[in-house]
């Protein structure tokens, strides 16, 4: 509200809904995971199984909430506007309903789950190597290469359900993503490259011929839009946009490999594979869905400036014209820092000690 008031001003009626049943799931998964986490052995094992289903269900419906308001920034939707440009006629339901947010919530629900998979699938890996056959780590590494491998497998088809949509409804952030300058039809998906935006050209990129006009329409002789139909100022950040999405699409794609593996060895070994090898391949792969999490944010985020509503509220007229911000930026992020590294020490205590998970000579 701070630092955002032109936005919160315009934007707060409309999708103060979503915010605020967000806010009610958060602190419901947060009773969940207390109870989960520091109720076993103290509370009966249906209310402990509960406490964790709490905190699944909580923690999707959480995201599901913030991603629609984000979605909502994308396509807005659920209002309109008086004479005066005045916010009237509010549907936050409609607002909920707008076009991106089906999309941008199963992905972002199946690459949060995925991400969660390959790092849980990492630290169990990791443990393994030094404690081979330990009961728990196998059941931990199971069940994050079941979940990591079934959302690796079905992320391509939602990440398609966004191209769709963001071919419809935002042409330049598809253009920008892609780095693609000139319109035409059978438009090719890029691989690679670097965005000169002085010059207006990508170099050193691979191509693939009418690909993008295929996954964006269904079409190969579509037409795809390009940066050069929108003034420079009306033009996202491309480098940093089509490198964001580059990262997040070369992370999906490593991911696939130990995802084929890990099935072909499950079904020779006809259990988990504890091949050294192997959980070594695991443990390097268990950040990167982390990692495609943050690439795609950066690509959805930068792809649609300079807008923080879509054609409606830029980005410069929303934020605070307060000087001195970069004084609270720096506190907060010294703040969560130290927060999280007192978060990650107290789990690790609480994962490596706890009765049953602890390695067998730390018993």
């Amino acid at each position: 509200g701070r630092s955002w008031p032109a936005f919160m001003a315009f934007a707060g009626p409309i999708v103060g809904v979503p915010c605020s049943l967000e806010g009610f799931a958060f602190f419901f998964e947060a009773i969940c995971l207390g109870l989960g986490l520091y109720g076993r052995d103290r509370i009966p094992r249906a209310a402990h199984l509960l406490a964790g289903l709490g905190v699944a269900v909580s923690g999707a419906a959480s995201g599901a909430c913030v991603v629609t308001v984000n979605a909502w920034m994308n396509t807005p939707a659920g209002y309109t506007l008086d004479a005066a440009g005045r916010v009237i006629d509010v549907d936050p339901v409609a607002a909920m309903r707008n076009p991106s947010a089906p999309g941008q919530v199963l992905h972002m629900l199946v690459a949060a789950w995925l991400a969660t998979g390959w790092g849980v699938a990492g630290i169990h890996a990791w443990l393994l190597r030094s404690a081979p056959g330990h009961p728990f780590h196998r059941k931990g590494l199971a069940l994050g290469l079941l979940l990591a491998g079934v959302c690796t497998l079905a992320q391509p088809l939602t990440g398609h359900v966004i191209a769709e949509a963001t071919a419809h409804h935002q042409p330049v952030k598809l253009a920008a993503l892609e780095a693609r300058w000139e319109p035409g039809p059978r438009a090719a998906f890029a691989i690679g490259g670097w965005p000169d935006e002085a010059r207006e050209e990508t170099r050193f990129g691979l191509e693939i011929p009418a690909l993008l006009s295929v996954l964006a329409f269904g079409d190969p002789d579509a037409v795809v839009a390009g940066l050069a139909e929108v003034p420079p100022a009306d033009r996202p950040p491309v480098a940093v946009a089509h490198a964001a999405y580059q990262v997040m699409l070369a992370t999906a794609g490593a991911m696939a490999v130990p995802t084929a593996v890990a099935a072909l060895l499950a079904w020779r070994r006809r259990g988990v594979p504890e091949d050294r090898w192997f959980l070594a391949l695991v443990v390097a792969t268990g950040p990167l869905g982390m990692l495609g999490v943050e690439a795609g944010w950066t690509a959805t985020e930068t792809g649609r400036q300079p807008w923080v509503v879509q054609g409606v509220l830029r980005t410069a007229d929303a934020v605070t014209p307060m000087p001195g911000l970069a004084v609270p930026l720096v506190g907060f992020v010294a703040l969560y820092v130290f927060l999280g590294g007192a978060c990650a020490l107290l789990l690790r205590r609480q994962f490596l000690h706890s009765p049953g998970l602890a390695r067998p000579e730390a018993r």
